[in-house]
């Protein structure tokens, strides 16, 4: 956390109006520099603000950390990154979804593969009592889902 972002991170993080020398500074609707990265596919600035010290679980107004983000744009290299980083893989948002029901719900079985690799749990229930399979919108995911909860 001592290292300092290189002079491409900061012309970027200046560009976007976050402050270099606040990493876990609020944006827009509570993105920190690290989801505004990851919500573009900006691997490398990804890597560095993970690397100098960004907070990898930050929640944006939304509950939301930045995995919600690489799902959403199908960014694998970053999905990868963000869970060999330890992110909150469950993370709830403010309306208890994770990005495993937001996978299944939009059909994405690559990353609801993925999700499944690494442990994120099929059992957890939004605000709603909902859980993944009950969003799985294609027959693969929701077989995928069924193999994970039996």
């Amino acid at each position: 956390m001592s290292q300092k972002l290189s002079e491409k991170a900061n012309i970027w993080m200046n560009t976007y109006g976050y402050h270099p020398t606040e990493l876990n500074e609020a944006g827009e609707n509570g993105d920190s520099a690290l989801m505004k990265a990851t919500r573009e596919g900006n691997l490398a600035i990804v890597q560095e603000l993970i690397q100098t010290g960004a907070d990898i679980n930050w929640q944006n107004n939304d509950g939301n950390n930045a995995l919600w983000f690489a799902c959403l744009k199908d960014h694998y290299d970053l999905i990868n990154l963000l869970i060999k980083s330890n992110i909150n893989i469950d993370n709830q948002n403010d309306n208890g979804a994770t990005v495993l029901m937001y996978a299944a719900s939009a059909g994405k079985a690559e990353i609801v593969k993925i999700l499944l690799a690494h442990d994120s749990n099929p059992h957890l229930e939004n605000l709603d009592d909902f859980k993944a399979i009950n969003f799985a919108s294609t027959v693969e995911v929701l077989k995928l889902l069924k193999n994970a909860t039996n």
